[in-house]
């Protein structure tokens, strides 16, 4: 923004000066050429004046006003006087050297002969160009001090405007302190005040929320763990079945429990550092988890695409696992058929995960409204699949209805060194190649 200020401002102080500064120029070139010339006239004029009132006061012509004349030649001119005398012999009279290059003005007397004068054009070029000069170090100047005050008045625009965009990245970042600093622009300390108002209330708001998540979880924990403890009484059965069935829900519990705690610090933590997350080794042990309950509703649940080697993302395992269970929980409840995970790169720099199944497929106007939180199309409550969405875009990723019939979701991540370390990559949102 300082950059544009700077350089708009210096456009306007350029042109204005040049529009100003050259007819400027041109006038005054013209106008000393002008003057020189009129003075000339005045010159000759007067020497006219003197000769004829010598002819008058003599009633002949006779010697002309050789001193008088000799006051009127212009410094470094010439005065040439063509005249008859009173025998009628042809005379000349010359004042001054000859001149280079000179400006001539002349007029005839008449009997009393021919006046021209001369003025070297030297002397009036000279005066000229002292002129452009000094009229351009003033256009110069001019433009020097709009840069200045172009400079200085971005710098009071551009800075207030950059310590605004910097609060808002702050408060973006979950750092909610309060800025007393004003920078004395009416509009944009009306813009601080709003983001202090508003940073106190997101405060409070997030206050409360991590409250709740803390007492909620807490009490999930205890039900979890109370849990955990009756199915490990189970496991001492003497019934293989009943004791295989016990450690399959143990194994559950035990990622539900690890699943919730994830979540948990997800939540209460505003800018938690993101791992490289191998996809297919997070959502494995989901499919095997949830594939009897295909099974048992008579259904198949089937992996698809690239099979080998792993697939990482930039993320949070348990968003992931979450948002795809959602996908595949919906799947089962209002799918039909055969539904297919797919896993797979969708460009050099993107994962994509796609979840789809073999039902009737979702109308134009379910689509356009499947992710708005509350609403469903059957008996749901409507809040998976705009859950599952704030889960992947916490991860700088995308959820999307892929096709509508068969219906077809699809997850897109940022692509991620399998080798890099925990810290947060810059890498933009994931979108849907096209």
């Amino acid at each position: 923004m300082r950059l544009r200020i700077l350089r708009s401002t210096i456009a306007v102080v350029a042109v204005t000066g040049l529009f100003l500064g050259v007819p400027l120029m041109v006038y005054s070139w013209l106008w000393i050429d002008d003057a020189a010339r009129t003075g000339l006239q005045h010159r000759v004029q007067r020497a006219a004046s003197e000769i004829l009132e010598q002819e008058e006061r003599t009633d002949s012509v006779g010697e002309p006003p050789t001193e008088a004349l000799k006051l009127l030649v212009p410094e470094g001119g010439r005065l040439y006087l063509s005249y008859t005398d009173h025998l009628g012999h042809p005379r000349e009279l010359l004042l001054g050297g000859a001149v280079e290059a000179p400006m001539v003005e002349g007029v005839s007397l008449g009997d009393a002969g021919v006046l021209r004068m001369e003025q070297p054009m030297a002397g009036i070029r000279a005066s000229q160009y002292r002129t452009l000069a000094v009229e351009a170090a003033v256009v110069a100047l001019s433009i020097t001090v709009g840069i200045v005050v172009a400079a200085v008045t971005a710098s009071r625009v551009a800075d207030p405007v950059q310590d605004v965009a910097n609060r808002a990245q702050r408060l973006a970042r979950g750092d909610f302190r309060p800025d007393p600093h004003r920078h004395g622009i009416e509009e944009l300390d009306r813009v601080l005040d709003v983001l202090d108002s508003a940073t106190e209330e997101i405060a409070e708001r997030l206050q409360r929320e991590r409250q709740i998540v803390g007492e909620v979880s807490h009490q999930l924990r205890s039900r979890l763990t109370a849990v955990h403890i009756r199915l490990d009484e189970l496991t001492l059965h003497p019934d293989p079945d009943v004791v295989g069935e016990a450690q399959a829900a143990l194994d559950q519990v035990d990622r539900l429990t690890a699943s919730v705690s994830e979540m948990v610090e997800a939540a209460r933590t505003v800018s938690h550092p993101r791992t490289a997350v191998d996809v297919r080794a997070a959502l494995t042990p989901l499919i095997a988890d949830l594939e009897p309950s295909f099974t048992r509703a008579g259904r198949r649940l089937l992996v698809t695409g690239e099979t080998t080697g792993r697939l990482f993302t930039w993320g949070t395992a348990a968003r992931l696992r979450e948002a795809t269970a959602v996908l595949l929980d919906n799947a089962l409840q209002h799918g039909r058929g055969t539904v297919t995970v797919g896993f797979g790169s969708a460009g050099a720099h993107t994962v994509r995960v796609t979840v789809a199944d073999e039902g009737s497929g979702i109308s134009d106007g379910d689509a356009q409204r499947i992710f708005a939180r509350g609403y469903s199309v059957g008996a749901g409550t409507g809040v998976g699949l705009a859950l599952a969405r704030t889960f992947i875009e916490g991860d700088r990723g995308r959820l999307q209805l892929q096709s509508r019939k068969p219906t077809t979701f699809a997850i897109f991540l940022p692509a991620a060194d399998p080798d890099a370390g925990p810290e947060d990559p810059p890498a933009p949102r994931a979108q849907e190649p096209r």
